[in-house]
């Protein structure tokens, strides 16, 4: 007789194990699947993305002179910081919030970055 992997005693001890991070991070990671989204861990430099995750942090950082707002997105695989250039405030773009987000992956000091992604809201978590 299989279960279904994450069944059973096996799976409750590796719960019972896990840290409320690990818990949380596969649990975002299955969300992100279930969205057809690429993992951000696999997303690859100057390839267009589709991303879904978490927004941990939003900030306000100014770029060139003109303001930028910036967001972290988490995944539970990696993190990519969405860039809107220009812009000092969006409704809805707050920490906590989920959302998907597509456009051209690149990379700035060591960071995956999206520049002016499209998005979608989704639920808050």
């Amino acid at each position: 007789m299989d279960e279904a992997p994450g069944s059973g005693l096996r799976g409750f001890l590796r719960r019972l194990a896990s840290s409320k991070a690990e818990m949380e991070a596969e649990e975002l990671r299955k969300d992100t699947g279930a969205e057809g989204a690429t993992p951000i861990a696999a997303c690859a430099e100057r390839r267009r993305a589709h991303v879904a995750g978490t927004l941990r942090t939003v900030t306000l950082r100014p770029r060139g002179g003109a303001p930028a707002l910036e967001a972290e997105l988490y995944d539970g695989s990696d993190v990519v910081n969405l860039v809107w250039l220009g812009r000092r405030r969006i409704a809805g773009i707050e920490p906590g919030r989920r959302l998907s987000a597509e456009g051209l992956v690149s990379v700035q000091d060591g960071r995956k970055v999206i520049f002016n992604p499209r998005y979608e809201l989704r639920g808050s978590t």
